[in-house]
């Protein structure tokens, strides 16, 4: 029955019954397929997001167990080695199969982020949340390929589905959440022929996780003066210092990954010994401010001065978790980057810390993962719209001054950033690191067929 819904090749009867008629068949389509999808990633997230609250009030009623982030991290590598090879490769993976889709995602990918996560959260590690939404996400969507029997173009599109899916629903911004998928695996092209899917997914998917009573953190701009040349100068500047965070974070995370290659071959204990570092760096500062996903300071960067150097201890803890091989993502420790450098920008631009912190709490983001449209809309979806033009200067200037890098290695250069970097077209980012002039194989531009 799902087959003959889904797919009408073995029906040439009816697919010529169907032909005169598309549009209503393509929407009856994705409708149900995004209707699946919302639920079920939806509900996942929602599972997630009082999972990580539960572990994170644990955490800080018993910080002791901060001494065993060593042990949580050798129980995090030793459970990917054996169980989780095929999956290792995270949201690497999922854009890899978008723009080359090859065997379906192994389902496992979803428990097992979630229990790593989950883990490295409990243990004291910094690390966010997007990735865990996104692979679990993808997971479950890419499921219904084999369950419906799609198509390879087809399945790239359930693939974004289910990313936008999780996106929206772990942080409660349907409309970010939408285009993140749409703007995520190209850098300087949208996927257009996704855009139906895409919205259907994430808006179904932040309603079911608030079906589930499940609440996101309201963050508030008290403040936003008329914007004027002097302040677009001003943001302007803040912007470029966004870019800058976002290029000393990504370029950090993907040394000390490197490092921790070389230097420890046998990968369970690569956390383990990262677990160390940090444990000790804890306890040596005194604080667990800077592990977790930190929103309590995220919350705090909106109402007041805050230390000046927040940012940079931040982004050393969450680049050194991650570049360990601790799991979890990289988005909420870059809102709390972005949110903590532009509060202490404050210090030098005359503009209201509230603002300050909500342009680098999304205008980070858009410079490390090159989706500046999405992070543009979710300013506009957590802060209200009085902030857009503020924050589209710094996310658009992050984005331009944070070149030709990325948290993910996997994302493909459909249009360079600027003519200079024209050589660059059409490889991926980890592929600049090693073969820099070397294109990589084109990837398919299929339109979805009914």
């Amino acid at each position: 029955m799902a087959k003959s819904i889904i797919s009408l090749a073995p029906y040439p009867s009816v697919a010529r019954f169907i032909r005169p008629y598309p549009l209503p068949f393509f929407i009856g389509k994705w409708l149900l397929l995004t209707a699946l999808i919302a639920c079920c990633v939806g509900s996942a997230s929602a599972l997630f997001l009082v999972s990580l609250d539960w572990a994170t009030s644990w955490r800080e009623a018993n910080p002791w167990i901060i001494t065993l982030l060593p042990i949580g991290g050798l129980l995090i590598g030793l459970l990917y080695y054996y169980l989780g090879r095929s999956v290792e490769g995270g949201n690497n993976l999922l854009l890899d199969n978008i723009h080359r889709p090859d065997s379906i995602i192994p389902f496992r990918m979803a428990p097992l982020v979630l229990l790593g996560t989950l883990g490295t959260h409990l243990f004291g590690g910094s690390a966010g949340r997007e990735g865990t939404a996104l692979q679990m996400g993808g997971a479950i969507a890419d499921q219904f390929t084999r369950l419906f029997q799609l198509r390879p173009r087809d399945r790239r599109l359930v693939l974004i589905a289910g990313i936008s899916a999780g996106f929206a629903s772990v942080f409660g911004t349907p409309l970010a959440g939408a285009v993140f998928g749409l703007e995520v695996f190209f850098i300087g092209r949208i996927s257009y022929e996704a855009i139906l899917p895409s919205f259907l997914a994430a808006m179904g998917a932040d309603y079911v996780t608030r079906w589930w009573h499940v609440g996101h953190t309201h963050y508030h701009i008290t403040m936003v003066p008329a914007l004027t040349p002097e302040y677009a100068l001003y943001a302007g500047l803040a912007g470029v210092a966004f870019g800058g965070a976002a290029v000393g974070f990504g370029e950090l995370t993907h040394t000390i990954g490197r490092l921790f290659k070389k230097w420890i071959p046998f990968p369970p204990l690569r956390p383990l010994i990262g677990g160390a570092f940090v444990a000790g760096a804890v306890w040596a500062i005194g604080t667990t401010r800077y592990i977790g996903l930190g929103v309590p300071v995220i919350v705090q960067s909106f109402e007041g001065p805050l230390a000046p150097y927040d940012f940079l201890l931040k982004l050393l803890f969450t680049a050194l978790t991650l570049g360990a091989g601790f799991k979890g993502g990289e988005v909420t420790p870059l809102f709390f980057i972005g949110a903590t450098l532009g509060n202490a920008l404050a210090y030098w631009l005359p503009l209201p810390i509230p603002l300050l912190a909500g342009m680098g709490f999304v205008a980070v983001f858009a410079g490390a993962a090159n989706t500046p449209l999405a992070c543009i809309l979710m300013a506009l979806e957590l802060f209200g719209v009085a902030c857009g033009p503020y924050v589209a200067i710094a996310c658009v200037v992050a984005y331009l001054c944070s070149g030709h890098r990325s948290i993910y290695g996997s994302q493909v250069i459909g249009q360079p950033k600027h003519l200079l970097w024209s050589r660059h077209q059409g490889q991926r980012f980890a592929q600049l690191r090693t073969q820099p002039n070397q294109p990589s194989p084109p990837a398919p531009d299929e339109k979805p067929t009914l």
